[in-house]
């Protein structure tokens, strides 16, 4: 069976843009799009304000619109709809389970040009089992933005995620474009003062070569598997959220890790992809990986 794209629709204008570019995508990947809406927002202890045949009547409508405008405008994609009685994130989260990739639309906060994640967005990234690609309501996320640079930013380069650079090689040949991996080094604590980083800066192409060359390594193995993509990688040694912005400021799409097993304390998202959601403009892609 095909896994479709999947879209969570709640009407919004962030949403309808999420939907636009998953059917792109949906174009792109010859893959089916599926839309979906949960009718009853709110959790099942908590009283419903609006009756549930107005809101379930008006959900059809979103659908129903939403399928119309995307016909219309590819005629030769797969389109489906589907409603579901439930809270948002059960929905959503049950839906990825299905799905090739959840789309999710969120919007901006004031001057700063990233993500206001909502309670069900950041409850559905933290535990989704596929990839989440979040979409705002911008001149970024339109069709004249797709053929921009994918942006991948690696962390381990080690054992790099396996899950992570598929995503980001197979988005860019779809888009037949290229790919750009960003990794900033993990250096000792207090940088510039202690041996260790001597030691290191005194061997053969000092950390930024060595990174260089371990970056190479790692993507080799998909650059076979990928000879059609473009290759360019960046080795900084500045923060890691800030070399993934800097690399994403004209990127057609941003795609980051999150690791299933994180500890209870602290982001469940990562800092990398927390940073990139909150002020990147393109689409980001958030794929899990153990």
């Amino acid at each position: 069976m095909i896994r479709p794209i999947t879209v969570g629709l709640d009407g919004s204008p962030e949403s309808l843009a999420a939907a636009d570019w998953a059917a792109r995508e949906a174009q792109r990947r010859a893959l089916p799009l599926h839309l979906v809406h949960a009718w009853i927002w709110q959790p099942h202890d908590v009283p419903v304000a609006q009756d549930l045949d107005t809101q379930k009547r008006w959900a059809q409508q979103v659908l129903r619109e939403a399928e119309e405008k995307l016909r219309g405008r590819h005629p030769e994609l797969a389109v489906s709809t589907e409603q579901v009685s439930d809270t948002a994130t059960e929905v959503l989260l049950g839906q990825a389970a299905k799905a090739r990739m959840l789309v999710l639309g969120s919007s901006g906060h004031g001057a700063i040009a990233g993500f206001l994640l909502g309670s069900v967005g950041q409850q559905v990234l933290a535990r989704a089992n596929t990839p989440v690609v979040m979409v705002r309501a911008n001149a970024h996320s339109a069709a004249k933005h797709d053929g921009g640079e994918v942006v991948v930013g690696l962390d381990d380069l080690g054992d790099p995620a396996t899950p992570l650079l598929d995503f980001a090689f197979a988005a860019a040949a779809a888009r037949k474009g290229t790919l750009r991996a960003v990794h900033a080094p993990n250096l000792p604590p207090l940088y510039g003062h202690g041996p260790v980083v001597g030691q290191l800066a005194s061997q053969e192409g000092g950390i930024t070569g060595q990174a260089e060359k371990a970056l190479s390594g790692a993507l080799a193995p998909w650059r076979e598997k990928y000879p059609h993509v473009p290759v360019v990688h960046t080795v900084d040694l500045a923060h890691p959220s800030g070399v993934v912005l800097k690399a994403a400021a004209q990127a057609g799409l941003v795609v980051v890790g999150r690791r299933t097993h994180r500890p209870a304390l602290g982001m469940r998202i990562g800092p990398v992809a927390h940073a990139v959601l909150h002020h990147g403009a393109a689409p980001v892609a958030v794929v899990p990986h153990d």
